[in-house]
């Protein structure tokens, strides 16, 4: 199961909205086939051991990282009917699919066509492989990374906005890792108007480390529509697509004109004046957009955080320290009244980048 889920891992980043599964066919300790699900709308990973295994699957062993499919409501066909004709007498599955057109029904299909099955053979750590699906089909909204780079004193810019470059060379390729994993990234409109950044892919295949089959979608909150329509972001639309989530505050000439530069553009509720991001993140979800990468400011990343909608930090810090009340901080906003209303983030780990660190933890999102 350990082989089955490090193969499952290499489809990283290109199976949403589906999971990410690996499957190893074993017959009499050898195995005979293995797969991972490669891309959404492809074949699914059973498949692909299975049709390497040919016919010594017959009274074989399948270990699978995630329950197979049994459902019709998708692209690709179900694989339960092709296990059960494959002939294999075993199926040992990770964990089951939460997802409720699943969710066991599966397994039930197999067992009453006589093959046994077994549950739970390194759950945990299936589970915290497609922690980003679970979320998503529990949730309905896009598993959430606030990422920031900032100094040891938690600024992430000078009083003027000053930001390139906080943290070096290996912490900034560590970042275009990242966004290559994730559906969307998503800043504020400030940081368009003052950074204008491409919030695209790039520097991993400087390095050879990925071919960046798709680019994330940039997503940018701006109640009003303030961007320019110079914008790099608006930019490329082809290979980057671009968002805008705004609201009936905003020009419906602009919304006219982003619309004609195939920019899908976002009409949503307001909550104190600005996008409502719990909304913005059910509309996502509903899309079938998993996950989400925030990039803002400390402003966005505040409104975030305050809303519960956090799963996971990516804190890089660069060792040095800039000072200044008049700094930018992580947060923007007020403070919180009380230490009680902190906020916990836990299972931290550590990780160095050159000269810099880098900081995840996990965070308990409000439902």
């Amino acid at each position: 199961m350990k082989q089955a889920l490090r193969l499952a891992a290499r489809g990283r980043g290109t199976t949403s909205p589906n999971p990410m599964v690996g499957a190893m066919v074993v017959a009499k300790g050898k195995v005979v086939g293995s797969g991972y699900h490669k891309q959404a709308g492809g074949p699914h990973a059973e498949i692909f051991a299975l049709q390497q295994a040919k016919s010594q699957s017959r009274n074989a062993t399948l270990y699978v990282t995630l329950e197979p499919c049994c459902h019709t409501e998708k692209r690709t066909p179900p694989c339960v009917p092709d296990i059960i004709h494959s002939g294999v007498s075993r199926v040992v599955v990770a964990m089951r699919d939460p997802n409720p057109q699943v969710a066991g029904r599966g397994i039930q299909q197999l067992r009453r066509a006589g093959i046994a099955v077994d549950v739970g053979c390194l759950k945990h750590e299936a589970a915290k492989l497609n922690e980003v699906y679970v979320h998503w089909i529990k949730t309905g909204r896009p598993f959430v990374i606030l990422k920031s780079a900032m100094t040891l004193d938690g600024k992430i810019a000078t009083a003027k906005g000053e930001s390139k470059w906080i943290t070096g060379p290996r912490a900034r390729e560590h970042v275009h890792q990242l966004r290559s994993r994730v559906d969307v990234i998503a800043v504020g409109v400030n940081t368009v108007l003052k950074d204008d950044p491409q919030l695209t892919v790039r520097l991993i295949a400087k390095k050879g480390q990925s071919n960046i089959s798709r680019q994330p979608v940039r997503m940018v909150f701006d109640s009003r529509l303030r961007i320019p329509l110079t914008a790099r972001v608006l930019q490329g639309i082809e290979q980057s697509p671009t968002a805008i989530a705004t609201t009936k505050m905003a020009s419906h000439k602009k919304i006219e004109q982003l619309r004609s530069m195939d920019v899908e553009v976002l009409v949503l509720p307001q909550k104190r004046n600005h996008v409502s991001i719990r909304r913005c993140l059910q509309e996502l979800g509903s899309m079938g957009i998993t996950s989400l990468m925030v990039e803002g400011g400390g402003e966005l990343n505040a409104s975030f955080l305050r809303e519960g909608l956090v799963n996971q930090v990516c804190l890089y810090f660069a060792p040095v320290l800039l000072g200044g009340q008049d700094a930018k901080g992580l947060l923007g906003g007020l403070s919180p009244k009380h230490l009680g209303e902190k906020v916990a983030v836990s299972k931290l780990h550590l990780q160095y980048l050159g000269d810099d660190w880098l900081i995840t933890g996990d965070l308990r999102p409000k439902l």
